[in-house]
């Protein structure tokens, strides 16, 4: 029998050189980590213009002339309305820790005798309440809203340089991954050691997922967006803009989605005598967005992308704790990750892992509890 020893040591001294090449390649392309992963799923969002294209140009050509599209639909708009949205935030923190404001608020409660109103209920519990202790809260909420959006705008205003900087690099990738990406993703594959058609579901579970996020939710909180602004600007609210891009952030999120600046807005309505106003706050949310989660939202993506709300809602909460900003990305993906491989385990390991008679159906009774069938 041949001696297998030398043969291990070449095998566990080459795994070893791997996975050291594998964390240094790692460690180098961490600080563009954001750009890559972006470049990815933009470039499948614009493969099919570059296919378009394609037809009738030569690849460098089509790969070309899609990053010039790239370039007119993101970042011009991206940087104009950067501008824009500052001196909104800048505006909005103003008033948030000025005294005319308080004045004003204070005005209103007593010309409509509202803190009175107030304490004669409190009083069947002995309890009263002053103006200053009614409201300290609310502008307390107020400059801690505006402060955090002031140094965002600030944020954004400081790295405006290396943003044009990675934007650029991005436009880069996405060139070479129009061009070669189909390449690339047949090395990975070649390089997986799960079977073809493991990594081939796990790439198009991420494809499908990218688009729907970027895609679906982004056209959609979009819509969204845009519609809340012209409707605040209508009703006569300031920054409008500032109020549209909230909305167009929150509509990513399921569950509560605009709901948590509509409510609010239709309830203040009401608390100020403006009724009809109010009424069409609450009828146009319940319109928009349930014509975007009910019709547009299963119209477009249908049946590719199977994931429990809650978990997409946790998903997005959690990656912009990790990653900030692009977790709205990111969250879902690595919960299309995890699901992915679940569902491939069940499929395909779990029967390797378990001993045998555990891997025996489970039925549920009329009680809810489970029982082996």
């Amino acid at each position: 029998m041949l001696d297998r020893t030398p043969r291990d040591l070449i095998l566990w001294f080459f795994l070893i050189l791997f996975i050291i090449s594998f964390f240094l390649l790692g460690k180098l392309l961490w600080p563009f980590i954001s750009v890559i992963v972006m470049g990815a799923v933009v470039t499948g969002v614009f493969y099919p213009v570059y296919r378009l294209l394609g037809k009738k140009l030569p690849p460098r050509y089509a790969s070309f002339f899609t990053c010039i599209l790239i370039f007119v639909v993101l970042f011009v708009p991206i940087v104009l309305f950067v501008g824009v949205l500052a001196n909104e935030i800048h505006n909005f923190y103003v008033q948030a820790v000025s005294a005319e404001v308080v004045d004003s608020v204070k005005q209103f409660f007593v010309s409509r005798n509202i803190l009175e109103r107030i304490n004669s209920v409190l009083a069947n519990f002995d309890l009263s309440l002053t103006f200053d202790e009614m409201i300290k809260p609310i502008i307390d909420l107020g400059k801690s809203v505006g402060m955090t959006l002031f140094n965002q705008a600030n944020a954004i205003a400081s790295n405006l340089l290396k943003f044009v900087i990675h934007f650029f690099l991005m436009l880069i990738i996405i060139y070479y991954l129009l061009l070669d990406g189909h390449r690339f993703l047949r090395y990975i594959i070649n390089l997986s050691p799960l079977p073809e058609d493991q990594d081939v579901k796990l790439m198009n579970k991420f494809k499908d997922m990218a688009g729907a996020v970027l895609v679906v939710n982004g056209i959609s909180g979009m819509v969204q967006g845009v519609v809340g602004g012209l409707i605040f600007a209508f009703l006569g609210f300031r920054s409008p803009v500032l109020w549209g891009v909230l909305m167009a952030f929150f509509a990513f999120l399921p569950i509560v989605g605009i709901g948590i600046i509509f409510v609010p807005t239709a309830l203040w309505l009401f608390f100020v005598g403006r009724m009809g106003a109010g009424i069409a706050v609450l009828v146009i949310y319940v319109l928009l967005s349930g014509g975007v989660e009910y019709l547009f939202k299963p119209a477009v993506v249908g049946k590719r992308i199977k994931m429990h709300t809650l978990l997409v809602f946790l998903g997005i909460i959690g990656g912009l704790q990790l990653f900030g900003v692009l977790g709205i990305i990111y969250g879902p993906l690595v919960i299309t990750f995890f699901l992915t491989l679940s569902d491939i385990y069940n499929k395909s390991y779990k029967s390797l892992v378990e001993p045998e008679g555990r891997n025996r159906p489970h039925v549920e009774d009329a009680s809810g509890e489970i029982h082996d069938e």
